[in-house]
């Protein structure tokens, strides 16, 4: 006779591990940060017809010290670059980066005359997400919530009870 025949129904037994990793897949917190045109796909996904906050991912935080995902939307300027690297590394562990857009992805439009634009915002930050679009709907940001969810899971099956390794820049 096992445990589970002892417990009484309404009882569920998991692991420490597994309930920190189903919380933090589920409770992704973004930082408060676009820089474009994509800045407003991105606000609009937040808001109530496509509802962000029903993937666990609603809470924008006004301070990367609460914030455990990267939404880079638009371009990204050299001048910026600093900025955006000093913000990664303000997030507590483990953080993730979603670029979105185009010009964020690989500087857009503008990186053939433009000698002020970032080549790409993973040459400064770790990208685990890309979202294309110039800009992308806000479905497909949605979708690459869900990508990172389904990552964060399978990173979490792979890393066992730390769950703190990450790839550094």
């Amino acid at each position: 006779m096992g445990l589970e025949e002892k417990l009484p129904s309404g009882f569920a037994l998991t692991t420490v591990e597994k309930l920190v990793g189903y919380m933090r897949k589920n409770s992704l917190w973004p930082a408060t940060f676009g820089l474009a045109c994509c800045a407003i796909e991105m606000m609009a996904t937040g808001a109530a017809d496509y509802d962000l906050e029903r993937f666990g991912c609603g809470v924008f935080r006004a301070t990367p010290r609460q914030a455990d995902l990267m939404i880079v939307a638009g371009t990204v300027t050299l001048k910026m670059a600093s900025r955006i690297r000093m913000l990664y590394e303000q997030m507590p562990d483990p953080k993730w980066v979603i670029s979105m857009g185009s010009c964020s992805n690989k500087g857009g439009p503008y990186w053939a005359e433009g000698y002020h634009v970032l080549k790409g915002v993973d040459r400064v930050v770790p990208v685990d997400i890309y979202v294309p679009g110039c800009p992308p709907r806000p479905e497909t940001l949605i979708e690459a919530v869900m990508m990172l969810q389904k990552k964060i899971k399978v990173q979490e099956a792979a890393l066992g009870p730390i769950g703190f390794a990450r790839k550094q820049a």
